[in-house]
């Protein structure tokens, strides 16, 4: 079974610990986003690699491995193959990162490339990390004169990218929209955003009086509430 398996572990999010007086995730510094990524099967040798690398790349990288064009089932991924990267390559992009949810008051953006992390907001001084001479973060060189053409650099590829008073709006429109119906979808049969199978408990489980081949149908093709 191995000679034809890959695979895949890794995390959604890492957590600030104390860190700058923070917790939880909830921002690009390191302790937040970065997480492990460990790939194995056929053909992957044993190494580590340190490209910028982002969860969207998963799928491009399961799919280019099983022989699969991402091109016929998810154009729209900004995700890309990492299978280059792990046969010694380079990275063809940089890792785009945004954020707009618990503890923001506006859209957090960002952009990892090589040794540099850029970070964008609208309510704060923009963010520039050499992540290889400062891994903790701890200087930003944002405002460093000798560091300007890099800054410059990224800004104009973030603007290219996000219009970031269009992206809140969209945001607040978004939640706005959900606010109207919260209370109805609250009432009658009510489902959560976490997805949660339902089964009775009378297609679970094998009674006296239930066929045999019943029960084999139900756990093959699970029914729902």
């Amino acid at each position: 079974m191995l000679d034809d398996t890959a695979i895949l572990f890794c995390s959604d999010h890492g957590d600030m610990l104390g860190e700058r007086g923070m917790w939880f995730k909830m921002s690009f510094f390191e302790g937040s986003a970065r997480v492990p990524l460990m790939i194995a099967g056929p053909g992957i040798a044993a190494g580590s690699h340190r490209a910028p690398v982002s969860n969207l790349d998963i799928a491009p990288t399961l799919a280019d491995l099983a022989g699969i064009s991402m091109a016929g089932i998810m154009p729209w991924t900004d995700g890309e193959s990492l299978v280059p990267v792990i046969r010694g390559g380079e990275r063809l992009s940089p890792v785009l990162m945004e954020y707009a949810a618990e503890g923001s008051y506006a859209p957090l953006v960002g952009i990892r490339e090589g040794k540099w992390k850029y970070v964008r907001c609208a309510l704060d001084p923009d963010q520039l990390f050499d992540l290889d001479a400062d891994p903790r973060e701890l200087r930003n060189l944002a405002a460093d004169p000798d560091h300007a053409e890099v800054l410059e650099r990224f800004r104009v590829r973030a603007e290219a990218r996000w219009d970031l008073a269009r992206f809140d709006a969209e945001v607040r429109e978004s939640q706005a929209r959900r606010w109207v119906v919260y209370e109805a979808l609250r009432n009658g049969a009510y489902y959560p955003w976490d997805y949660q199978p339902l089964q009775k408990a009378s297609e679970r489980y094998m009674r006296n009086h239930m066929n045999l081949d019943n029960l084999e149908e139900s756990k093959r093709y699970p029914r729902g509430e």
